[in-house]
């Protein structure tokens, strides 16, 4: 199943110090909520936060074909 395509790419780096934290990108966060939000429901902390994101509706569509990946029921 994986992460999306690019996920790799898209990581963000935050340094502290001499730590390096790669954190995921905004259109992966869309992804990993929209799919969390799909499992849970509209009341879910995950549909909060995709809410939060704004995802514009060609990213809702990028994230929608992801997650149609990983349904596996």
């Amino acid at each position: 199943m994986g992460l999306p395509e690019g996920f790799q790419d898209r990581l963000n780096p935050i340094y502290f110090g001499g730590l390096t934290l790669y954190c995921a990108s905004r259109f992966d966060q869309i992804c990993f909520k929209l799919y969390a939000s799909v499992d849970q429901g509209p009341y879910s902390k995950h549909f909060e936060d995709l809410k939060l994101l704004k995802p514009t509706q060609q990213e809702l569509e990028k994230a929608g074909i992801w997650c149609k990946t990983h349904d596996v029921s």
